[in-house]
């Protein structure tokens, strides 16, 4: 069953188009790395997927249901009402954390669950502490963001996505902020989530992280998919652009 589907996706900032009539479809369970150079649109179709930005035309549909489509040429969304249901179905992961400072961990992964799903309290710390054992950070219950490393802050903020229970899971470009040791062990946890059978579409530069983890890769360059494929298929392609691309991280590769 599609979860996620994009049709004919446009946005532009101050007269310059930065995604160009993209279509992109999202499977139950299925992972999805979106690849391509800085500029390139990767960020803000994950943004206009997740209606953090306004697109100017197109269709985004979960699970059957209209989050926004084009009238008279312009983007139109649903209701409040219909908006919060559907926002209910994915779950996000930015670069910078976003954390609440003011928040412990626990608090910070147990909030919405308890205050925006209505969910019972006990039930949610129980999931909370098992997402935390899974996340390798049992001991920080009671810590602050600001008593954490980068890479732990990562992880509290992958548990609190995970926390509301989400067909699918938005991550973008979750290691930028994070130095490689760090980054290692951000991506052994999303690696990890594989086994709960979770969509997740992932925004990342991380090569042999894509190649590894994704039933499909897609390349994008210029507001553009530009090839789309297994990872075999794209990291194998003979397509210019691609090969271009792909051959800055060769030695990273093998």
């Amino acid at each position: 069953m599609k979860l996620l589907e994009l049709n004919h996706v446009e946005k532009s900032f101050d007269g310059l188009s930065v995604i160009k009539d993209i279509s992109l479809s999202v499977e139950e369970g299925e992972i999805v790395s979106v690849i391509g150079p800085s500029g390139s649109g990767k960020s803000t179709l994950l943004r206009c997927a997740t209606m953090l930005e306004t697109m100017d035309s197109g269709e985004v549909i979960y699970l059957g249901k209209r989050a926004a489509w084009t009238e008279d040429g312009k983007a139109v969304y649903a209701s409040k009402k219909d908006l919060k249901e559907i926002q209910s179905q994915y779950g996000l992961v930015f670069q910078n954390f976003n954390l609440f400072p003011h928040y412990s961990v626990m608090k910070n992964i147990t909030d919405a669950p308890i205050h925006v799903q209505k969910r019972d309290k006990a039930q949610v710390y129980e999931e909370a502490r098992a997402l935390l054992r899974k996340m390798g950070l049992e001991d920080k219950e009671n810590a602050f963001p600001c008593q954490l490393s980068g890479g732990q802050c990562q992880r509290v903020a992958i548990a609190r996505a995970l926390a509301l229970n989400p067909k699918i899971l938005f991550f973008d470009e979750p290691t930028s902020a994070l130095d490689p040791e760090l980054t290692g062990e951000v991506l052994k946890v999303i690696k990890s989530l594989a086994d709960l059978d979770i969509a997740m579409v992932i925004v990342t530069h991380e090569m042999a992280f894509a190649r590894d983890i994704s039933d499909r890769v897609v390349f994008m360059a210029g507001g553009v998919i530009v090839e789309e494929g297994t990872p075999e298929q794209v990291f194998a392609s003979d397509n210019e652009r691609t090969q271009s691309f792909l051959g800055r991280y060769g030695a990273l590769l093998d």
